[in-house]
């Protein structure tokens, strides 16, 4: 899943490339993925892009009819979308059902994307509204852990309190935007720390431990996905992982195996040797967590 570095990179990208240009073409191919019907897709077209946003993991493309109106385009990419830039648009047609095209966007100077989506499970979202803000998902953001005013004291303030476990804390958008599986392992391998540890339960060394992993660990990522086009975005967060995705590897710190866990639909990976005092936890599907 595309998360705040890759997203934040998506917008780089198009702001640089799309400002000024017109939308000739809104296509939508798979009409589940299109969450509003006023403006319809269509309005677009003809349209003058001015910028390019992120809200959290929500991308925002935002243009200006001749007539002075505001429309947004906005998506979410969910777990198995991705935009696919082309600086020449295809001229196939678009057949709805049989591709893996969700929405195709064209601009007046031939380029152009198309936003993709692979497997059965189809969450990918798409909005054209006036406001950022009537999209559901960008009014209930959390604050963002890049902002200026987002410092330590800010975290232990959202911490405090929660008898929830810290991974699913720093993935819940409501709470912190733009962070979700994979740098939340990255994040909490960086701090130290168990997956499973409570928010409530830190103490003042290990929210200062936190802090600087959550900031120092995005901070890398973005770097590492500053000026890249769409098609190296993956990989560039593939090599920069030290423990998610790399089950069996040995840790890049300790060298101990990284172990996951795994739930109905995802998985965690980590290191027990640098987060859990050599415990290695058990698997949710099968028994109780161990702490």
């Amino acid at each position: 899943m595309p998360e705040m570095p890759e997203v934040q990179g998506l917008v780089d990208f198009l702001g640089e490339r799309t400002r000024g240009l017109r939308v000739t073409t809104a296509r939508v191919a798979s009409i589940a993925a299109l969450k509003t019907y006023d403006p319809p897709v269509d309005a677009l077209v003809g349209a003058g892009i001015e910028t390019a946003a992120r809200h959290g993991k929500f991308i925002d493309l935002a243009a200006r009819t001749d007539a002075g109106e505001a429309l947004h385009l906005v998506f979410h990419l969910a777990k198995a979308g991705w935009l696919r830039w082309y600086d020449a648009l295809p001229a196939t047609v678009i057949k709805p059902g049989r591709t893996p095209i969700a929405l195709r966007i064209g601009f007046d100077d031939g380029s152009g994307f198309d936003l993709t989506e692979a497997g059965t499970k189809k969450s990918l979202a798409v909005y054209v509204v006036r406001d950022p803000a009537e999209v559901p998902g960008i009014a209930r953001l959390g604050p963002d852990p890049l902002a200026p005013g987002f410092d330590r004291d800010a975290l232990a303030g959202l911490l405090a309190g929660r008898r929830t476990q810290i991974k699913g804390v720093l993935r819940d958008q409501s709470i912190i935007a733009g962070i979700g599986n994979a740098y939340s392992d990255e994040i909490l391998h960086a701090a130290r720390m168990s997956p499973y540890a409570l928010a409530a339960g830190l103490d003042d060394g290990e929210v200062d431990r936190l802090f600087a992993a959550l900031r120092d660990t995005l901070a890398e990522a973005l770097a590492a996905a500053s000026g890249k086009p769409p098609a190296d975005l993956k990989d560039a967060k593939r090599r920069g992982m030290q423990v998610h995705g790399r089950r069996g590897e040995a840790c890049a710190v300790c060298g101990d195996e990284v172990r996951s866990v795994f739930f109905a639909d995802n998985s965690l990976e980590y290191c027990a040797t640098c987060q859990t005092g050599g415990k290695v936890l058990a698997d949710r599907r099968l028994s109780r967590l161990l702490k």
